[in-house]
């Protein structure tokens, strides 16, 4: 699949959730006082889907003690940034230029305005008449009047301002370009004379200026520090004698940096090979050795007025950071994080959950990816968001489908997504456990819907003509394959069992999806044949349409709960129903565990965004837990809140459990449980003689357990060949019910 776009029938999914502002009325009538909303539970947690894409940053302000920054284009004043050691001078002021690398200068017309920022002291400089602002650096500013000569400006002790007329710039000269760098005693100009460009430096302690290098192109890169100057890749020190030729470097695609000590920095290159991260690297001016600074280090590059450098840098955008960069005494560089930059929020534009994993799809770059939220048995955030897919792209969505992709948590990790492509050609997909495989089975239909799945299962409707296909996605392949095709009915898929209306009114009945036999016959007491049917654990839901009644059969209690029908669309999870209403826009939860049915509301939506898509698009619940997450009104953000209904005890949905021809560390037996919730396990292998020869423990993938056993014992050897016993014991992880066990055989070799 190529990432594109159809943008003639995209309605790009969620819109930009956004509090609408009400205009200021002014009247003289009493109100009446506001009605208290609905007793809300509180929030187990939220999480914000944040950009792979790690931020850029603009510098506003750097200097000895801190620096500024905000996010590139941001409107914001920015955030200050000081670091804890350092120490003020006991003296600052223009008669000290030392002083100025922590200077903050600010312009109103011909008023600069200069603050010491870690002692305070404060100057003024005033720009004479007939003379224009070019640039300043710490306690001085450089300004060029009507002929075209500079002038050094600083803040006398009196209050006025000092003019030291700068010398030594070649008659006929005209400055390009003022460039402040890794120094408050110096300022370079770029010129032109002649036709030729060239660059030099100003010396702001006594006004004279000096050429370094001519010759160079109109434009050209700039850096420099109190050692040396770097010009359009050629480079000398600044004391070198009147005269001295540069020396070249090898013109590299990529950005001067800074000069710190005595190391050229360079970044940001325009080339960077494949399966490799864009790094800062630095280059000794006085050796020609090449080092690696900072790795994965790209973005906002900057020289500081202290002789130092600032620079991005980290793994992901998630742990993306400003690395401050200081000369040492022999000349190298130091490196030192000061500073975490957040991602960028970014919209979410689906959202599933099951297993305690919460799903979230939204643009990364040209195309979508899912990433995952690791939540605990409450619902709290207990993990980083990481990436669950790689990239996806863009499907094309039906005209206003604002829940799009179609999107299901299958409750082992992964997650089943309905990919349309610009001739309406849609595909069921699943992904999730690895960031690489995309097993894809094409449906032959436009216009469907993804109606529910578990584990290898997935349920689709399609749109036209009316079909209804179960999609497999067994263990380790590589594809997907049509488990069953049928016309399409109310449907639902629970473990291994397909949920169908039987042949008389109310009656449901159950067919065994690997064997193709029936499960059983349930008389749910509906007075219909259900127009909507979800299964979790012993739980069936079953509805007569909008108007009609609706209920949940308690399949263990053999029992009928009545259960309000006038809202939609509604979600079945373990023990509970959660509608959506449309007009008051609360979700509501109708508990039924106990027998009989009990409605609250637990959240309260943003008004906009209705969808047609059903709850994927701006709300879920996990029906392998007990948790609800909901879209807020906050960019990117998502809310899980509790139900607060008991779990139903483990149980095992469906297993894959047959042994391959040949196992070996290369290729293991890897056996897949698939359970009602998660849980903690504990799996033996014991001989014919009743002998554990090998323990394996670990944690499920959402409610499915994934062990390997690559056919050695504890100790590390080969095992034998023969049929060995295996014993499962999984403990719940929400300390909800008992644990289960169970127990089978297995060859090995």
């Amino acid at each position: 699949m190529t990432r594109s776009r159809n943008a003639a029938v995209r309605s790009r999914r969620l819109a930009t959730l956004a509090v609408a502002g009400t205009a200021a009325l002014t009247c003289a009538g009493v109100t009446a006082p506001a009605q208290a909303g609905p007793a809300l539970p509180p929030p187990a947690g939220t999480v914000t889907l944040r950009s792979e894409q790690p931020t850029s940053v603009d510098y506003l302000w750097a200097g000895a003690s801190g620096f500024q920054w905000r996010a590139h284009n941001a409107a914001s004043s920015g955030t200050w940034v000081g670091y804890p050691d350092f120490v003020p001078p006991a003296h600052a002021g223009p008669d000290d230029l030392a002083t100025g690398t922590d200077v903050v200068s600010t312009r109103d017309g011909a008023t600069v305005t200069q603050q010491h920022r870690s002692t305070g002291v404060a100057a003024t400089v005033v720009i004479p008449a007939g003379q224009t602002y070019a640039t300043a650096t710490g306690w001085s500013v450089l300004t060029k009047d009507a002929s075209g000569s500079l002038h050094v400006l600083r803040a006398a002790s009196d209050g006025s301002t000092a003019d030291l007329p700068v010398a030594g710039l070649p008659e006929g000269a005209r400055p390009t370009r003022y460039i402040p760098g890794g120094s408050v005693r110096r300022v370079a100009v770029v010129y032109t004379l002649d036709g030729t460009t060239s660059v030099g430096l100003v010396d702001l302690q006594d006004g004279t200026f000096r050429s370094y290098v001519t010759g160079v192109t109109a434009d050209p890169p700039v850096r420099f520090n109190d050692r040396w100057l770097v010009a359009d890749w050629q480079y000398l020190r600044t004391d070198a004698a009147p005269g001295t030729e540069p020396t070249r470097l090898t013109r590299l695609g990529a950005e001067l940096v800074a000069v710190v000590g005595d190391q050229l920095l360079i970044g940001n290159p325009t080339f960077v090979q494949a399966g490799t991260e864009p790094a800062l690297t630095g280059r000794s001016l006085v050796t020609g050795e090449t080092r690696t600074v900072l790795a994965d280090s790209s973005g906002a590059l900057a020289p500081t007025p202290d002789g130092g450098a600032l620079a991005t840098a980290g793994p992901s955008s998630l742990d993306w950071n400003v690395h401050r960069i200081t000369p040492t005494e022999t000349g190298g560089t130091a490196t030192e994080k000061v500073a975490q930059i957040p991602a960028d929020r970014i919209r979410v534009e689906g959202l599933a959950l099951a297993g305690g994993e919460l799903f979230l799809d939204g643009s990364q770059g040209t195309g979508h990816r899912f990433s995952g939220f690791a939540l605990d048995t409450d619902g709290r955030p207990v993990g980083p968001q990481t990436r669950r897919s790689p990239g996806l792209a863009d499907t094309t969505c039906l005209t206003g489908d604002a829940a799009c992709p179609q999107m299901e948590a299958l409750g082992d990790g992964r997650v089943a997504h309905l990919w349309t492509d610009s001739a309406g050609h849609e595909s069921v997909i699943r992904t999730g456990l690895d960031t690489g495989s995309l097993p894809s089975v094409p449906t032959g239909a436009a216009g469907g819907r993804i109606a529910g799945g578990t584990g290898r299962y997935v349920l689709y409707n399609g749109g036209t003509p009316g079909m209804q296909k179960i999609v497999d996605f067994p263990r380790g392949a590589t594809s997907g394959t049509v488990a069953l095709d049928r016309s399409r009915t109310a449907a639902a898929v629970w473990g291994q069992t397909l949920w169908t209306p039987g042949s008389t009114a109310g009656s449901v009945t159950g067919l065994n999806l690997k064997t193709g036999t029936s499960a059983s016959t349930v008389a749910t007491g509906a007075p219909c044949t259900p127009t909507d049917i979800q299964a979790v654990n012993t739980w069936l839901y079953w509805s007569c349409g909008s108007a009609g009644p609706a209920g949940i059969y308690d399949r263990a209690a053999k029992r009928n709960i009545p259960v309000p029908a006038d809202q939609g669309p509604a979600r079945l999870a373990d023990g509970f129903l959660v509608r959506e209403n449309r007009t008051t826009h609360e979700l509501l939860l109708t508990d039924v565990h106990t027998g009989t049915a009990s409605t609250r509301t637990v959240a309260v939506l943003p008004a906009t965004d209705q969808n047609t898509g059903g709850s994927n698009g701006r709300w879920a619940v996990d029906r392998f837990g007990g948790q609800i997450a909901y879209l807020t009104a906050t960019y990117g953000q998502v809310t899980i809140v509790p139900s607060g209904v008991p779990t139903s005890p483990l149980a095992q949905m469906e297993a894959q459990v047959h042994s391959p021809s040949v196992i070996g560390k290369g290729m293991p037996w890897a056996p897949v449980w698939q359970l009602n919730k998660p849980s903690n396990w504990t799996l033996t292998l014991s001989s014919s003689f009743g002998t554990v020869i090998r323990t394996l423990t670990g944690a499920s993938t959402g409610a499915a357990l994934r062990p390997e056993w690559d056919g050695t014992t504890d100790s590390g050897a080969g095992a034998r060949s023969g049929t060995y016993t295996w014993k499962l014991t999984a403990q719940p992880r929400d300390g909800q019910g008992p644990d289960l066990t169970l127990t089978g055989t297995m060859t090995l070799g």
